[in-house]
């Protein structure tokens, strides 16, 4: 079964993520969900952000560097949203990871990823934060970097997964998992 390191979205560690990770952990995966904010959770992206900036986006992100120090070789990075960007953006310093799970967003188009990388992405079909442009220069340049990208779009606004989200989407939310469990086998 797989190692997963899964990183929150930018309003925290809410309980979305913790179903999220007993999810996986269900399917007999191994999921570390670390806290990139030191216990605060907030309720709407705009303090969310306000938090981001508060802590310091360098403190968070030397927070997701330190944590994946401890996965081990083959393992995955997920994320949702922000969490998205972090993991996006070690992989593409970490040869030894074992796959690229991104719910809700991606770091932008790489620069650089270890070659043979198995990658899901998954966003809302209009998502406020990721242009339909965007999700296909991030797919191009993955297959670009000798990745093996797959994309798929959902119903629902950015944050589809989250129950407690006005952007939730029950069925999308459904094949999402479904999907993302399909992965992580596959990489087992």
């Amino acid at each position: 079964m797989a190692h997963v390191l899964l990183f929150h979205s930018v309003i925290g560690l809410r309980p979305a993520v913790l179903t999220a990770a007993e999810r996986l952990r269900a399917a007999g995966h191994t999921v570390l969900t670390p806290d990139l904010f030191d216990g605060v959770v907030v309720d709407t992206v705009d303090e969310g952000f306000a938090l981001l900036n508060e802590i310091g986006p360098e403190v968070v992100q030397q927070r997701a560097r330190q944590a994946a120090a401890h996965l081990p070789g083959g393992g995955v990075l997920a994320g949702l949203s922000m969490g998205a960007s972090f993991a996006q953006a070690i992989a593409e310093r970490e040869p030894r990871v074992g796959g690229l799970l991104l719910l809700h967003g991606t770091a932008g188009t790489p620069r650089r990823m270890p070659s043979g990388l198995d990658a899901q992405l998954h966003v809302a079909e209009r998502d406020e934060y990721e242009s339909a442009d965007a999700i296909m220069a991030w797919e191009m340049a993955m297959a670009r970097l000798g990745t093996h990208p797959e994309v798929f779009t959902y119903a629902g606004g950015h944050l589809f997964t989250d129950d407690a989200s006005a952007d939730y989407d029950a069925a999308s939310s459904e094949l999402t998992w479904e999907r993302c469990l399909r992965f992580l086998a596959a990489l087992s």
